[in-house]
């Protein structure tokens, strides 16, 4: 019954995504999603320094629910040997995508993050960018959660980023606070800071001022996610 709800949980996931496909919400000429990606990259790539996680040529790097890859190819343009980078998702078309984009040797599967194809210890770094808040089962979690120390290296550090305020209007997530983290990744080190202007103020303010947009983003209570950092012991 367990493997049948979970199952179930990853259908429900993939169908989701899917009715996504096409909403210029996330697509790149969208002025608002622009601010969004690159004030992330800019906290993301501060954090990896401040944090002695760069340089990254020596990483072993694994990303769950890795879309068409674009943060795998971030690593790579950060520094990650391709070979060393691997990602995984629900939707075998935007594997095939992520195959089609990501430099050679970059391994991908299609796959879910509940049973990942590698061995124990695997990995110096495992990524999650808006996963969990996907996943609506509680059991589901804890599996994927579970696999993600079980591949990750002793010492090494999952990067979290996922949103902590709710979406009324989405009834496909859920957003994820601190005390769930901890209790998914119990033992681990926990570092979470308040990151990402809310995205409808992002969309509507970002094409008419960026200027305005940096000041609202420096108001954390207007800040919808956490990105952090999780270090297995």
């Amino acid at each position: 019954m367990m493997e049948e709800r979970l199952r179930a949980e990853e259908a429900r996931i993939r169908a989701a995504y899917a009715r996504r496909r096409q909403d210029e919400r996330y697509a790149w000429s969208n002025p608002g999603h622009l601010f969004m990606v690159q004030d992330l990259e800019r906290r993301l790539l501060r954090l990896l320094r401040q944090r002695s996680v760069l340089p990254l040529r020596d990483k072993r790097i694994l990303e769950i629910g890795c879309g068409v890859g674009h943060w795998l190819r971030e690593f790579v343009k950060w520094g990650a040997n391709p070979a060393a980078v691997a990602g995984v998702d629900l939707l075998r078309d935007r594997i095939a995508a992520a195959k089609r984009l990501c430099p050679n040797g970059t391994q991908v599967f299609p796959c879910g993050a509940a049973a990942l194809p590698f061995p124990d210890a695997e990995f110096d770094i495992v990524g999650q960018f808006t996963v969990f808040t996907s996943i609506l089962d509680s059991d589901l979690k804890r599996r994927v959660a579970g696999e993600m120390m079980r591949v990750l290296k002793p010492g090494g550090c999952v990067l979290w980023y996922d949103f902590h305020v709710g979406n009324p209007h989405n009834p496909d997530v859920r957003a994820v606070g601190r005390r769930e983290i901890a209790d998914l990744f119990q033992g681990c080190s926990i570092a979470l800071w308040r990151v990402t202007l809310a995205p409808p103020i992002a969309r509507f303010v970002a094409p008419r001022s960026w200027l305005l947009c940096t000041l609202l983003d420096g108001i954390p209570l207007l800040r919808t996610h956490y990105l952090g950092v999780i270090r297995k012991p």
